[in-house]
């Protein structure tokens, strides 16, 4: 089954809709995709009678007599224009899904789950099946929003270097990040009293000082923080919405389609996999680079530096309550939006970006109904 599926190219039906012109005409019958622009100013009965059908299926119609009969020569003929099949169509996210407080979804049939649908074998390493596949972005997006559950973490990589790279706890997360947002914060407090040596000639902070340190440095680095605490609200949500979610934009090509399945593609494949719902510090630290960069681009280094650490404590606090929204018992309000959370994984992907709040959701009228 995996020649196959390398051999062919799976299309949805969509993809076969959008093929719908003289200068780019696709039809499928009994499952299977064909591309016949070079045909129709061959066809015996004019291209007028092909344009009709454009982008549908022509099973019926070719087997109409009174339409147009055709000799089973016309059949060889079509298949010389085969260019791949038609995927499943079946859906498991669906406008009717209910989140519970014990919801716990079945584990998937890998073997089963990769017969019906040909698109990756769980049993085996994704990443290079993303890699390979000859399936197109239609088919990828469309498979990859339809959550799968194992007891056990799915293996990204073969190499097990670089699969422990992919899999992290959620503790790591505060323990790794944690320090770094503290000690921004405490340089910040400094930094707004007075100049402080520069990080890379001498990190230490002079933490013998901090009794002498006056009330408004205190003040204005809470200020910072609390400011980083709101841009990474706004920054939580444009992220998820406008770089996680960039389906309808990403490139048909198959080194975009892994970017998208490793940044994001793969949680919402395999939403319950407990060891990859938090991202790994190496994620994280280069989709913050560009950002704290243009912090300190914009403003003081003081400013820059509590803002800074109240953006990297709301991203701890995103992380933790992501995981938790995902596999833990929680108090009402956490209740809340991990049924808001797990319907956009479950019943709506096009909203409800928003995960430590709806805040954002209101604001730019995504917000999920419930």
């Amino acid at each position: 089954m995996g020649a196959i599926g390398k051999r062919v190219r799976i299309y949805t039906r969509e993809d076969v809709e959008a093929h719908n012109s003289a200068s780019s005409c696709w039809v499928s019958r009994n499952g299977k995709v064909y591309d016949i622009t070079k045909f129709l100013d061959d066809h015996p009965g004019g291209d007028d009678v092909v344009l009709a059908y454009a982008g549908k299926d022509v099973e019926e119609v070719m087997q109409d007599r009174l339409e147009h009969e055709h000799s089973d020569s016309a059949y060889d003929m079509l298949e010389d224009y085969a260019i791949g099949r038609l995927g499943k169509e079946g859906s498991t996210v669906r406008d009717d899904w209910e989140a519970t407080d014990n919801f716990h979804p079945e584990d998937t049939d890998s073997a089963k789950d990769y017969e019906q649908n040909q698109f990756l074998d769980l049993r085996k390493p994704l990443l290079r099946q993303v890699w390979e596949s000859n399936f197109s972005k239609s088919y990828y997006l469309k498979q990859v929003h339809q959550p799968r559950h194992l007891a056990e973490p799915a293996r990204l990589f073969g190499p097990d270097i670089l699969e422990m790279a992919t899999r992290t706890v959620w503790y790591v997360v505060p323990m790794f990040w944690g320090p770094i947002a503290a000690y921004l914060f405490l340089r910040s407090i400094f930094q707004f009293t007075g100049p402080l040596p520069n990080f890379f000639v001498n990190p230490v902070l002079p933490l013998t000082h901090l009794p002498s340190i006056p009330y408004d440095s205190y003040a204005k680095t809470f200020s910072c923080f609390f400011a980083g605490n709101v841009i990474w609200t706004l920054l939580e949500y444009t992220l998820h919405r406008f770089l996680f979610h960039i389906d309808e934009v990403l490139p048909d090509t198959p080194a975009f389609i892994t970017l998208h399945f490793l940044l994001h593609g793969i949680h919402h494949y395999l939403p319950m996999d407990r060891l990859r719902l938090v991202m790994p510090p190496t994620l994280f630290f280069a989709l913050q680079l560009p950002f704290t960069q243009l912090g300190y681009a914009l403003f003081p280094v003081a400013v820059a530096n509590g803002i800074i650490s109240g953006s990297f404590a709301f991203y701890i606090l995103y992380d933790c309550m992501h995981y938790a929204l995902h596999h833990t018992k929680l108090p009402a309000y956490m209740r809340e939006m991990k049924k808001y959370h797990l319907a956009h994984h479950y019943k709506n992907f096009e909203l409800g970006f928003g995960v430590t709040s709806k805040i954002w959701d209101y604001v730019f009228n995504t917000v999920l109904p419930v």
